[in-house]
């Protein structure tokens, strides 16, 4: 347990510094509440030139697993942004994609590594955002309507035998008060409520459209009493990551 509570320290070292983040999105919140002492879910905010770039990434697995693949993922972030340049959501998902598999050599018939990710990924210049997405969708609420931007079905990391699929670079124009959501999968699966079942993503986004006027700080705090009022008494049942994004 002590050499687990040291790699915590060593993952939230690799994390953007709570500094960055406020510069680069000023009105913003990041939930964040691993299951286990390290965490699979991680986040990631990179500026290049004027565009910022933010997401949020569910990596397969929590714990010791999920932490290992998520510095695997980090890596590769800052790798496509700072050594190969490329600032666009879509390409930056091939390049993880690629470099996902060749790192875990899942294309070699004896690999035994299955593992890959889930990703939101959002970039803001000059009124116009970028968003592309393996799996996970981003949630837009504009004039107190919820609109979804889903991502591509299929995850990051390619396995025997199947194609190299490409995600697609979705485009909007922004509007002041436009509040963006991403998020893993775990608030919405964890399990509560009278009878025990799934929070789901239904519940989620109702509950984003009643709150998501107020400042964010307040935002967070009130996803995360909501959060542990569902959950009561049961067990936490993966890590928790959900971040706010005020245009």
């Amino acid at each position: 347990t002590d050499s687990i509570r040291y790699a915590k320290r060593i993952q939230e070292a690799i994390f953007p510094p709570e500094e960055l983040v406020k510069k680069l999105l000023p009105n913003s919140f990041i939930l964040f509440k691993p299951r286990d002492i390290v965490s699979g879910d991680f986040y990631w905010v990179e500026q290049i030139e004027n565009k910022i770039l933010f997401s949020a990434v569910d990596c397969t697995g929590h714990g010791v697993p999920g932490a290992f693949m998520s510095i695997v993922g980090y890596n590769l972030l800052n790798d496509a942004v700072n050594e190969h340049k490329l600032k666009t959501p879509g390409p930056i998902l091939d390049f993880l994609n690629k470099g996902v598999s060749n790192t875990l050599r899942q294309e070699e018939e004896h690999s035994k590594v299955k593992d890959g990710m889930d990703i939101s990924l959002c970039a803001l210049e000059n009124g116009i955002l970028e968003f592309a997405g393996a799996e996970n969708p981003l949630y837009l609420i504009r004039n107190n309507e919820l609109q979804i931007i889903q991502g591509d079905k299929h995850s990051i990391g390619i396995f025997l035998g199947e194609e190299i699929k490409q995600f697609t670079n979705n485009e909007i124009k922004t509007q002041k008060d436009d509040v963006l959501y991403i998020f893993s999968d775990g608030y919405a699966d964890q399990f509560g409520g009278t009878n025990g079942k799934k929070f789901k993503y239904t519940q989620l986004r109702n509950f984003l459209v009643s709150i998501h006027a107020k400042p964010m700080a307040e935002q967070k705090q009130l996803l995360e009493n909501k959060f542990e009022t569902w959950k009561g008494n049961l067990e936490q049942v993966d890590d928790i990551l959900v971040i706010g994004v005020r245009i």
